[in-house]
């Protein structure tokens, strides 16, 4: 388990946002259920598997190159 950091936090909701889409959509693009993210977004989770962590940062990296 991880604690995910409130920088990693802040990207994830600030690129979900620059693409204006939905945490469904989200979680079809990283592999983490909408629940879980809903949860990390609003901020109810920040301990996560370090899956979870690992599918969300590579979905921030691959989301910076646009």
């Amino acid at each position: 388990m991880i604690e995910i950091s409130s920088i990693v936090l802040l990207e994830l909701k600030r690129k979900r946002g620059e693409r204006n889409i939905t945490v469904t959509t989200l979680s079809e693009e990283t592999g983490v259920s909408r629940w879980t993210l809903a949860d990390i977004l609003a901020g109810r989770k920040r301990i996560i598997k370090k899956s979870t962590y690992q599918k969300i940062d590579n979905w921030i990296a691959e989301n910076s190159e646009e």
